[in-house]
C-alpha cells in the first residue's frame, strides 16, 4: 500500500468520524503537537513500539491539517523536497546542520 493510499484511508476515517468536518487546522496542530510530545517520551524511553505509535499518530495529526486547508501530505512532503533536495552542508557536532553557502 503506498503512502498516498493510507493517507486517503486516514482521511475518509476522519472524515467518517466528522473530524475533518468539525475540527480546524489549530486543533488538529495542537493535537499533533501533544502527540509529539508522547513521541518524544516514547524516544526517551527507546520505546520502539511507542515510537512507532508516536509518528504515526503525528501523520495522523498532519494529513487531518492538510485535509482541512485542502492540501495533501504528499504534495507538501514533495514541495520540501524539491526546496531541499539540492542543499548541501553538514550537522556538526553540537546536532546543527550547517548550510554551506552557494
Amino acid at each position: 500500500m503506498s503512502f498516498a493510499e493510507v493517507e486517503m484511508d486516514v482521511i475518509r476515517w476522519s472524515e467518517a468520524r466528522g473530524i475533518i468536518r468539525h475540527s480546524d487546522s489549530k486543533t488538529q496542530l495542537l493535537k499533533a503537537l501533544s502527540e509529539m510530545g508522547e513521541l518524544s517520551d516514547a524516544i526517551i524511553k527507546r520505546d520502539k513500539a511507542a515510537i512507532v505509535d508516536g509518528i504515526g499518530d503525528v501523520l495522523v495529526c498532519l494529513v487531518n491539517v492538510a485535509a482541512i486547508e485542502d492540501l495533501d501530505l504528499t504534495y507538501c512532503l514533495k514541495v520540501a523536497y524539491a526546496e531541499i533536495k539540492d542543499r548541501r552542508g553538514f550537522l556538526n557536532a553540537d546536532g546543527v546542520f550547517v548550510k554551506e553557502e552557494a
